[in-house]
């Protein structure tokens, strides 16, 4: 079972002629009934998807947030080799404000990177195919290493910052692609949960990033080339997993329109021979009889197109709110807060480690969530407790000198903060996308979601040490605003996505900000 033979393969035809029977096509696509009501096991872990989900976090997106993490604890011994490799090969001694510009440009390339990965994973994915789109990230990841590893002995740092750049190029290509992918080849039971994988990864590699870089690991003046190269094994061990993964089904079958190819790797994901899969073939088919007659979608024509511009939207704010929500500069704050409760400067560093521990903690609870619980719901009610969180961390980092007991106040806000934010602002955002648009305006708008998310944090990594230095702790209350802003707009529009089709969830919101997708749920 699993593979179709001869036979299997010639009814194709009339399988998917028959199923149409199950889901007619109609003006108003209705609701798919939930696979294990038609095709008992299909909802299940199989090998194929385990490896699959395993492959994607460890070899994609575990790498981009160990580059997201890895240059924080040993930033003053890269900026001394930038200081002394420009002083000998230009003649030139930089300043203290040069060398922190150079670093900024440093920090900061890795997210332009980010952001034009982003834009390339459309094109990509639809082009080479979802597997195909995410080796591409793969190589990438690797030659950024090479890069890495060549730094100290060619004393270049035009090699550091087109490393950053490259690598950055992967990871805006693993935070469009895995969530994309995952969600396709899941069933429908497990879509939320393999779409916390994207989250899962990158908290991971943060965590292995900071580890890393620490003096007493690989953060020193003789290896910290080898510490900023250390997670491309990972991708080199994906790259070749990958080539034993399935392609997507969805993408096959609607995109590429290889109805047989595509029930031949269903059937692989499921372990299950595919006459079993009635309800799926029936979902495929019929997103494949309702799709447009145009379905060439670019970035510029789901800008242009009115009936995704709503969805377009929820994705985008919520990738952006999820940057602009405060995370990072809350691990910012942290070190900080945990000198001032008098855990002293190793107590602190371990203490921020625990928070990233908290942060990975969280990212493995929300799988569970999202399979049990509503995503509108758990994302609403992570807004608000996180809204509380930087409330009660604002008022206390400002009383922190004069109230005794403030320090620890500061403490559990930090720790409360991070736990809110796992279960609902870290994942959701990554794998939303993939249930609010249909297969063929999928990767597109993936592609600006994840722009957004990278822009996000951008402009809080360019701006937030300004205007903490003009407001100090009071910066939080921006944060706090900006979530009230993005809980209030996701709390009008944003329809339920968990056990539903996307055809059905596209429909209840085509009509912008006339839609009441929410309403029409309760009715």
């Amino acid at each position: 079972m699993g593979i179709l033979d001869e036979n299997q393969e010639s009814d194709v035809s009339a399988l998917c002629i028959d199923v149409t029977k199950v889901t007619p096509v109609t003006g108003e696509p209705r609701k798919i009934k939930e696979e294990n009501e038609v095709d008992p096991g299909s909802g299940r872990w199989t090998t194929l998807l385990v490896l699959a989900g395993a492959t994607c976090c460890l070899g994609s997106a575990l790498p981009a947030g160990y580059n997201i993490g890895v240059v924080n604890n040993p930033a003053e011994v890269i900026q001394n080799f930038c200081n002394r490799s420009i002083a000998e090969r230009y003649g030139k001694h930089m300043t203290h404000d040069e060398v922190m510009i150079l670093w900024a440009a440093i920090v900061s390339i890795f997210l332009v990177g980010g952001v034009t990965g982003s834009l390339a994973a459309s094109w990509l994915a639809d082009r080479f195919g979802r597997k195909g789109a995410l080796m591409t990230g793969n190589v990438f990841g690797i030659v950024g290493a090479i890069f890495f590893l060549l730094v100290p002995s060619l004393n270049s740092v035009e090699m550091l910052l087109i490393g950053r750049l490259i690598v950055g190029l992967s990871g805006g290509l693993a935070t469009s692609l895995l969530p994309m992918y995952m969600t396709e080849i899941a069933p429908l039971r497990l879509r939320g949960a393999v779409g916390v994988l994207c989250q899962l990864g990158i908290t991971c590699g943060v965590f292995l990033g900071q580890v890393a870089g620490l003096d007493s690991v690989l953060g020193t003046k003789e290896h910290w080339h080898i510490m900023l190269a250390a997670y491309s094994l990972l991708c080199a061990i994906a790259l070749l997993l990958t080539f034993a993964l399935p392609e997507s089904p969805k993408y096959l079958y609607i995109t590429k329109e290889q109805q047989s190819k595509a029930l031949k790797e269903l059937s692989r994901l499921r372990n299950m021979d595919i006459m079993l899969l009635q309800n799926e073939v029936a979902s495929l088919q019929h997103e494949f009889m309702t799709r447009s007659s145009t379905d060439n979608w670019t970035i510029g024509r789901i800008l242009k197109e009115p009936t995704v511009r709503l969805p377009l939207l929820l994705v985008c704010c919520i990738q952006v709110g999820q940057q602009l929500s405060g995370i990072n500069a809350v691990f910012y704050y942290s070190n900080s807060i945990f000198k001032d409760a008098g855990l002293g400067t190793t107590g602190s560093q371990y203490a921020t480690l625990g928070t990233g521990l908290a942060n990975i903690f969280m990212a493995v609870v929300s799988v569970p969530v999202m399979s049990v619980f509503h995503r509108r719901a758990v994302l609403l009610i992570s807004c608000y407790l996180c809204i509380g969180c930087l409330v009660v961390l604002c008022a206390s980092i400002a009383l922190i000198h004069t109230v005794s007991f403030m320090p620890w106040i500061c403490t559990v806000a930090v720790i409360a903060y991070v736990i809110f934010y796992g279960i609902g602002l870290g994942p959701i955002p990554y794998f939303i996308g993939s249930e609010l648009f249909d297969v063929g305006p999928r990767p597109a708008a993936m592609s600006l979601g994840s722009v957004c998310n990278w822009g996000g944090n951008f402009i809080v990594g360019m701006m937030f040490p300004t205007v903490q230095g003009v407001l100090g702790p009071y910066t939080f209350l921006i944060f706090a605003g900006c979530i009230v802003l993005l809980a209030q707009f996701v709390s009008f529009y944003l329809p339920e996505t968990r056990g539903r089709s996307t055809m059905e969830v596209a429909a209840s919101i085509t009509q912008g900000f006339q839609s009441r997708p929410n309403a029409r749920a309760t009715s």
